[in-house]
């Protein structure tokens, strides 16, 4: 008898066994297909749940019933359900949930690591899943699609451009990768071009001063580009694209192991190289580019979760625009107008956590620009090196948060423009030294009033010391309502190279009237943020008034002489001031809606010689500008549908006297659309179309049949010259274009 119940309990017993199974999936992002690190899974009605890996994988014991389901979550996405059945092996999509992004970690408003409910400062975050929606080659083009956020081209030849932020020009934008102040100067016009959308992990926005945390040029806001954690990225990605008018983009990126190190390395090709005039004025309409970037990414495992990582970044770029019939033989000659320029930049970024008990950063970046062009005859050709370190203690005391960081900065600059010259015409390289100190308290009182204050010192070795100090306040009644004031000091040390720039793309001369002194800025910024929660999804709104005041402006007047650029300090001061409102519609049947607006007025106020003051409109600011995205998924079908565009008012523009051109632009929108099609295996195709409504500007150059101003004596009564400014949209009509993106976890 004791036999057979022996018997019988094994049986059982390889029964229940044989009922059971291991399931193992990988949890990824429904847009952008990356895996979520350390994602939750839980079989429903049992205590069993496991934690993905930072690949998004996990393995779980399940039964064979077809009842089986899996609860599965992560932060800032929506919890789902999902049912498994026979199958050992599943990919689970999750979407994100706008109502659930507050806790999403950001770093750029405090330096440190906080969510964005809990941040006193204002911190615009845009994913990857923003950008697929209008999928471009560079993070210059991407940023169009945010808000208050204006790429402006500065040349209808060379098609170089930097970054405004409400209205404000690019020198007073701070762009950064992982925190480094790597993009400057040179690389404002010439290098934003070269980041590729594969390696971005999230972008943070910050409008208005910041000073404070990261020094000079972060006068008018920041924008930090986090790159992709090697740990967390997919073993294998792919995003090849090309457009109806022959452009090409290549995005690849690989991960790999090597004992407690983890590596990441991202590859960006662009060309384009399909002359098309549809203007009729003998010139391209936009440059001819052959593109490569270069991005390898290690993070190493240490002790007591110590951080410690770096990052390499190559980027090669030839680009030229100028007549039909130019190419390299006339390089450089007045034969043939031509603007070729020539780009290499390498980039080093690092971090590295003390192994002591406190807990202290060192941050290291170092950066190298060589620039080799020719604007028709004239040359341009500089040499950049930028060498960043700072040293950050993170400490909390009771209720204060402190932070305590000591940075230095190096910048060499040789050009040869005047901005680089001694008064008796020799060589002068620029050599610019800034140490500095700062300190940063946030106070939490409890969870619903939070003080920031801060202040920064500098010294200059030309300019002296520099102060910049900042305080905030942050006051949530409740989880939903979210009450932001920030007021703060901006500065900016003389740059030669982003004032004098715009001369090297058209044929004038620069002036420097007196020895340029540093530009200052005060910023009161207020934010109201809500969540409104309902049974067919939610709302998120975002609003802000903003005002920026701003003293020894440098400005540069195109307007006395058309054949120089004058550079001065500017004898009065101006203003940015204006409100913006973004909001988010998600709805439970996949419908999404975002759109954004930006009311602003943008100006210089400055004496004249009777002492009657004279206000003058930024130029290239539009009163009126918006973003708009409406998306919808068919997820059955794997369908989604994506509409985006970006509205311009008018906005002065650069003319020169009895110029027939209009001194404003016309409204506009570019409009783009696209259809994605994923499949299950990670594969993704996409196809679409860019200026629905194919807008074209008008007239953007200025006597192109003769750009080296040989017959300006010749019925030409107002004495016009060949000029390259007048830009304020892309010249390029309605294009299609299509693509396939493939991600192995």
């Amino acid at each position: 008898m004791r036999r057979i119940l022996f018997c019988c309990s094994v049986f059982l017993t390889g029964f229940t066994a044989s009922n059971a199974q291991s399931l193992s999936g990988t949890i990824i992002d429904a847009e952008t297909r990356e895996p979520l690190a350390f994602a939750t899974v839980q079989l429903l009605g049992t205590k069993a749940g496991v934690t993905a890996n930072e690949s998004g994988k996990f393995a779980i014991d399940a039964t064979s019933s077809r009842q089986s389901k899996l609860i599965v979550s992560f932060v800032g996405y929506k919890t789902d359900t999902i049912s498994v059945g026979n199958q050992s092996n599943v990919t689970i999509q999750l979407r994100s949930d706008a109502s659930a992004l507050q806790e999403v970690v950001v770093v750029s408003g405090t330096m440190k690591e906080v969510s964005k409910m809990n941040s006193a400062i204002p911190v615009e975050i845009y994913s990857p899943a923003l950008f697929l929606k209008n999928p471009t080659p560079s993070i210059f083009e991407s940023l169009g699609m945010v808000n208050g956020v204006q790429p402006q081209l500065n040349c209808n030849v060379c098609n170089t451009g930097d970054i405004h932020i409400n209205g404000m020009e690019g020198p007073y934008t701070m762009v950064l990768i992982d925190g480094m102040p790597v993009v400057s100067s040179l690389s404002t016009v010439y290098g934003l071009a070269g980041i590729p959308n594969s390696m971005v992990k999230r972008i943070e926005v910050v409008k208005g001063p910041a000073s404070t945390l990261y020094g000079s040029e972060a006068v008018g806001g920041l924008i930090n580009i986090i790159t992709k954690d090697p740990d967390s990225s997919p073993r294998f990605k792919t995003d090849i694209s090309a457009t109806s008018l022959l452009e090409y983009n290549a995005d690849i990126s690989t991960k790999w192991r090597t004992g407690k190190a983890n590596a990441l390395l991202g590859i960006n090709y662009f060309t384009f190289n399909n002359r098309i005039d549809v203007n009729k004025d003998n010139f391209t309409d936009v440059t001819q580019q052959d593109r490569i970037s270069l991005f390898n990414k290690w993070t190493f495992a240490r002790k007591q979760e110590r951080t410690a990582s770096l990052g390499v970044r190559y980027v090669y770029e030839d680009r030229w625009g100028g007549e039909m019939q130019w190419n390299r033989q006339y390089r450089g000659s007045d034969q043939i107008y031509g603007e070729s320029i020539y780009t290499n930049r390498v980039e080093a970024i690092g971090n590295y956590q003390l192994p002591i008990a406190q807990k202290i950063h060192f941050d290291y970046s170092y950066n190298y620009h060589l620039q080799d062009s020719y604007y028709g005859v004239n040359q341009y050709k500089a040499d950049q090196q930028v060498a960043f370190a700072q040293f950050r203690w993170d400490k909390k005391i009771g209720m204060h948060d402190l932070l305590v960081g000591v940075p230095f900065r190096y910048v060499y600059y040789d050009d040869n423009t005047p901005g680089t010259s001694a008064p008796n015409g020799t060589n002068a390289p620029m050599n610019t030294y800034l140490p500095g100190v700062f300190i940063q308290d946030e106070m939490t009182f409890n969870e619903r009033l939070t003080i920031l204050t801060g202040m920064r010192y500098d010294h200059h070795n030309h300019h002296g010391n520099i102060f910049s100090p900042r305080v905030s306040f942050k006051y949530s009644p409740d989880k939903t309502n979210t009450l932001r004031l920030s007021t703060g000091n901006g500065f900016r040390v003389v740059n030669l190279f982003t004032e004098d720039h715009a001369a090297l793309t058209g044929a004038r001369t620069v002036e420097i009237a007196n020895e340029l002194r540093p530009e200052e800025s005060w910023n009161v910024n207020l934010n109201y943020a809500k969540m409104i929660s309902h049974n067919n999804g939610y709302v998120n709104l975002d609003a802000s008034a903003f005002y920026t005041y701003f003293t020894n402006k440098i400005i540069g007047d195109f307007q006395t002489d058309p054949e120089r650029i004058i550079y001065d300090n500017l004898n009065g001061h101006a203003i940015s001031k204006g409100v913006t409102l973004n909001s988010e519609f998600a709805f439970t049947n996949s419908l999404k809606i975002i759109t954004g607006v930006t009311l602003m007025d943008v100006y210089q106020i400055e004496s004249d010689q009777t002492g009657t003051e004279v206000k003058t409109p930024q130029l290239f600011a539009p009163k009126v500008s918006g973003t708009y995205s409406i998306s919808y998924s068919l997820d059955r079908s794997g369908l989604t549908f994506d509409l985006t565009g970006r509205l311009n008012g008018p906005m002065h523009l650069p003319v020169v006297p009895n110029d027939e051109r209009p001194a404003q632009s016309p409204w506009f929108t570019i409009m783009n659309f696209q259809v994605t099609k994923s499949f299950i295996n990670g594969f993704e195709l996409y196809a679409g179309a860019k200026n629905l409504l194919n807008f074209i500007p008008k007239d953007p150059l200025l006597r192109p049949f003769d750009p080296f101003d040989k017959n300006i004596t010749i019925d030409n009564p107002n004495g016009f010259t060949f000029d390259t400014s007048y830009n304020y949209a892309p010249i390029q009509g309605i294009k299609g274009f299509a693509g396939v993106r493939y991600t192995l976890q």
